[in-house]
């Protein structure tokens, strides 16, 4: 028996970096009352403050999901670790920090597949304002919002060849990639504060917290929808043990990313028929395209020895290395302590067929075999190329009824001609910026993954071994009018009242970059349509009596 836990105008599942956002749009009057539901913990651990924490975060069960792929043919019969934040700020507390829009190639191709307002010239204004970044407010830039924007407070002399190598190979050394056309080469800007991470939970829920019609409960995990005929009207949730039922008065928002949501609808009985019947759940409303769609951006992760070069593998070799990086931190907010995964960024053609960007480049000056494991014992950098515009798609599919066995994750990655065709260029071009004077003095020597493999197809297979996700699942829940899609413009589930999806779940095609200030702008986006909505619509839902407020329970 459930505990009946109350009503509330909007019940947003997932605090993570769409739902805080979210829960700090529409809890903004206080006339309605909002219920923000997370299965993780708070984001009071210490190594998703430091940046370079990442390395601390990322597989453990105090702040990520640690899901994993199916064996994937395309690499070679390997499974991929998959992280997903499970903590508040979500992904965006585990995340590489790297603030990234994508081109405007990308949201003009949105609002083309049938999503009006989706376009460049649309989004751009939501961007702006969410945006705090450290140059001011300009043409294309926000200052005073709650997301903030700062350059990388630390430079690497191998990094700067690099950049000068790539100019020379015919990638320009631009200043900012967010301007709509990405090509170029420099430091990424990152979401940070003085040296420390800005995630979603700082800047949208903590402002947020204190107002009364707010109420967020963590460590709570959703088991399931509650729909009555074709409406939401609510849904099931476990927290201390104990199974609890809570009704919605307006709208429930899944926004527990790319896959959380749509496992969540498919254990609710929404998906495509044949699947959830498969897995022994009653399919309540035949939507085929939910977990469908899943896109990645998959990085080649190329390694470089070099000789007279200060990187990080020789850096953090010692004790007095270790303690000088620490002591640079705790002083200055500065030096290795402060990296994003990757500090250098490059976009460009694979190959002059493409009209834009194809690639994206995130350099680092340490290199080591995998995620997680120690880095060698001789200097190196590596350079990774994902990507940008995959034709390949996976799925998202439930595994049971019980919505705490974890989804089987299939990204197909390097499923067809294209891709691989793209991987082996991409392969090619890092060698060509790797020959380039401007690295010469640093005699540069590729070990990962190795000057043999030379061939169209021993190319692909290198791409195989030596490529991982970069953590930019997208799309499984995706937007638009055709029989795979999941939304509509406004983001609400197709065939269902009082239910939307707001996650980056809902992007057709993916960005060319990465996700995080994407997923922010959607949401940005998505609070203002359901503000409006409320105020405008007349729709069944919205015309249901609400029943007596209740007090708000604080539980978190």
């Amino acid at each position: 028996m459930a505990h009946e836990f109350g009503s509330f105008d909007y019940v947003i599942v997932g605090g993570g970096t769409a739902g805080c956002l979210l829960a700090n749009r529409l809890s903004e009057d206080p006339a309605i009352e909002v219920l923000l539901i997370e299965a993780g913990r708070a984001d009071d651990y210490i190594w998703i403050h430091i940046p370079v924490g990442y390395l601390y975060c990322i597989d453990n069960p105090r702040t990520d999901w640690r899901f994993r792929t199916t064996d994937e043919p395309g690499l070679n019969g390997r499974s991929l670790l998959y992280p997903r934040g499970r903590v508040l700020g979500g992904s965006s507390s585990i995340n590489g920090m790297i603030y990234m829009r994508g081109q405007r190639v990308d949201y003009d191709h949105w609002r083309d597949l049938g999503n009006p307002g989706w376009g460049w010239d649309d989004v751009l204004p939501w961007f702006k304002r969410t945006e705090d970044h450290w140059g001011g407010a300009n043409e294309f830039h926000g200052a005073g919002g709650q997301w903030r924007v700062e350059p990388q407070r630390l430079s690497w002399e191998i990094l700067d060849a690099f950049r000068e190598a790539a100019h020379e190979a015919g990638i320009p050394k631009v200043t900012d990639f967010n301007r709509g056309d990405n090509l170029g080469c420099a430091y990424f800007e990152v979401n940070q504060k003085a040296g420390i991470r800005w995630n979603a939970s700082k800047a949208f829920l903590r402002p947020a917290r204190q107002r009364h019609n707010l109420t967020i409960v963590t460590e709570a995990h959703v088991e399931r929808l509650e729909i009555a005929g074709k409406r939401v009207a609510g849904l099931f949730f476990t927290a201390g043990g104990e199974l609890h039922r809570v009704t919605t008065r307006l709208e429930t928002i899944l926004a527990a990313g790319a896959i959380g949501s749509p496992h969540i609808l498919q254990a609710s009985g929404v998906g495509p028929a044949p699947v959830l019947a498969e897995k022994g759940v009653a399919p309540l409303h035949d939507l085929p395209g939910v977990g469908e769609n899943l896109q990645d951006h998959l990085q080649l992760r190329m390694a470089f020895k070099v000789r007279n070069a200060r990187t990080l593998n020789v850096l953090a070799a010692t004790h007095w290395g270790k303690l000088r990086i620490g002591l640079e931190y705790a002083l200055f907010r500065r030096g290795p302590m402060s990296m994003a995964p990757s500090q250098l960024g490059a976009f460009a053609r694979s190959d002059p067929r493409h009209p834009h960007a194809n690639v994206q480049y995130h350099v680092q000056p340490l290199s080591l075999d995998q995620f997680g494991e120690p880095l060698h014992d001789f200097p190196a950098f590596t350079a990774s190329v994902c990507n940008l515009k995959p034709e390949s798609r996976g799925t998202v599919r439930l595994s049971g009824p019980d919505t705490r066995s974890p989804p089987v994750i299939t990204p197909n990655y390097l499923s067809t001609d294209a891709d691989r065709q793209v991987a082996a260029e991409s392969l090619r071009l890092t060698r060509r910026i790797v020959a380039q004077p401007a690295l010469a003095r640093f005699d540069p020597e590729e070990f990962m993954p190795g000057s043999a493999w030379q061939s169209e197809e021993e190319l692909a297979r290198a791409a195989g071994a030596i490529g991982t996700t970069i953590f930019h699942p997208v799309g499984t829940c995706k937007m638009g009018q055709d029989p795979l899609a999941v939304v509509d413009g406004r983001l609400r589930v197709h065939g269902l009242w009082g239910l939307r999806v707001v996650d980056a779940s809902i992007m057709p095609t993916i960005t060319s970059g990465n996700t995080c200030s994407p997923t922010v702008m959607i949401a940005e986006k998505a609070s203002a349509m359901i503000i409006e909505d409320r105020k405008t619509r007349a729709s069944e839902t919205l015309r249901e009596p609400a029943p007596v407020a209740r007090p708000v329970q604080e539980t978190a």
